[in-house]
């Protein structure tokens, strides 16, 4: 199976890797996923890859092998199928898409009731484990199929979150939806009263334009431009299955997702105060003292979906953010949605004359690092080894591990999907951070092109 079941969903080349033979076996396992909290349908839907149709058939087809019935919605956003999930009160929900990887990729992504996550930690290693062993499930009656289309009850639903006052002015958004879901977002936006600017809204699962991964800086270089020639307010870049969003302030540069975290968050605090707002430890320090400024209870986790959500159902938490630029909400099912984290930016933006950089600077307080990777062979000895160098600092291993000082702190973290360590690193200025960096890189290597 050519290590296609990660660590928080199935993905693979097709056909290489994964296939219609394999999408039915998954699909007939999953029903082992469900048996312990049974009733209701599985919210089936995909992207817009050539191959994600008959991956969908297949997926479909295994599941009512299984006996499970079916609701098929179609081309669908991910947090548009978590959304189904809960409002359909469906036992699960299943995604065929690849995300922000390139072309020739795809997959799956699963949840259970409510949205709740499948990991790799809970799930995906059973799934596994059935397909590996054909312990496939045959069921006396097989599962019925309805087709279904949410997309108007997403829309009030995501309506639902607007808080734009009487005589606000229009905000002219630049949007690029990198030619994948996002772009089926164009009617949602366009309701939202901004002047919209869409950059490759054609649905192209080859990707003609740049890569689907706002992650990466070269393909925000289009979204700054526009941003800048368009003078606009806002600039937004979905990924692939628009559950992750990057943001571009109006002069055209990018804000981390992390700082992001911190202003939605704030703007919730105004609804509701004193609440749990969630941030992934890779975070700028300047997050957690941004939301007890605004009157909020911060919570630091461990990077990962399945572990913020949990979290956020656990303490009752208002939002939670990852640097990742996955942004979860308690009143979407504690799942994340991209456009929802649009709407609070523009919530914040309407209550004042305020720029995006404007509310950011504030919170530029740190010299911060972006991620960096390194190939290491022995990356438990090598997080040992950075314990005992650096033992007089403040050390936690809630991921990786975490070194933290007065004027300084470190996280180096195993890639849950790829081969790396990943190191951060946030200092009190640029030429500290520069000096650290360069210790740390003496210790781990070269780092990863």
């Amino acid at each position: 199976m050519a290590g296609i079941f990660k660590a928080y969903d199935v993905r693979g080349i097709y056909p290489e890797q994964i296939d219609e033979n394999m999408a039915r076996r998954i699909g007939q396992a999953f029903q082992q996923l469900v048996a312990d909290d049974p009733g209701g349908p599985v919210v089936v839907s995909r992207d817009m890859r050539s191959h994600s149709a008959p991956l969908s058939e297949s997926l479909i087809d295994g599941l009512r092998t299984a006996g499970l019935d079916v609701v098929d919605i179609g081309l669908a956003t991910t947090p548009m199928n978590y959304f189904a999930v809960g409002h359909l009160e469906a036992a699960g929900g299943i995604q065929v898409t690849a995300s922000h990887n390139p072309a020739r990729y795809n997959g799956l992504k699963f949840s259970l009731r409510e949205a709740r996550p499948v990991s790799g930690d809970d799930g995906i290693p059973l799934l596994e484990e059935k397909v590996a062993g054909g312990d496939l499930h045959v069921a006396e009656r097989r599962g019925k199929l309805e087709l279904a289309d949410v997309f108007d009850d997403y829309r009030r639903h995501v309506m639902s979150f607007v808080e734009r006052p009487d005589g606000a002015r229009t905000l002219k958004v630049v949007v690029d939806a990198a030619n994948a879901m996002g772009s089926i977002y164009r009617p949602l936006l366009e309701r939202l009263g901004i002047d919209l600017v869409p950059l490759y809204f054609e649905l192209d699962g080859t990707f003609p334009n740049h890569e689907a991964n706002p992650l990466k800086m070269e393909n925000l270089e289009d979204l700054c431009r526009e941003v800048k020639k368009q003078e606009a307010d806002l600039g937004v870049s979905f990924d692939g299955d628009a559950d992750r969003a990057a943001f571009v302030d109006e002069r055209g540069e990018p804000v981390g997702s992390d700082l992001m975290t911190a202003l939605i968050g704030g703007e919730l605090l105004t609804r509701a105060p004193g609440s749990h707002v969630l941030y992934d430890l890779r975070s700028s320090r300047a997050v957690a003292e941004y939301i007890l400024e605004r009157g909020g209870q911060p919570v630091r986790e461990r990077v990962g979906h399945s572990f913020i959500k949990a979290t956020l159902r656990e303490k009752d938490g208002i939002f939670g953010g990852e640097l990742a630029g996955h942004y979860y909400f308690k009143d979407n099912y504690y799942a994340d949605c991209a456009v929802l984290a649009v709407v609070e930016v523009l919530n914040l933006l309407w209550r004042g004359d305020q720029t995006l950089s404007q509310h950011v600077e504030p919170l530029l307080r740190y010299a911060k690092s972006l991620e960096i990777n390194f190939e290491v062979e022995d990356k438990a000895g090598k997080i040992e080894e950075l314990a005992e160098r650096f033992a007089d600092g403040q050390i936690d291993y809630l991921d990786g591990i975490t070194v933290a000082y007065p004027d300084w702190w470190f996280n180096v973290r195993p890639s849950n999907t790829e081969p790396y360590l990943r190191l951060v690193l946030e200092a009190s200025s640029a030429g500290d951070l520069d000096k650290r960096r360069d210790e740390l890189q003496s210790l781990l290597g070269k780092p990863a092109e």
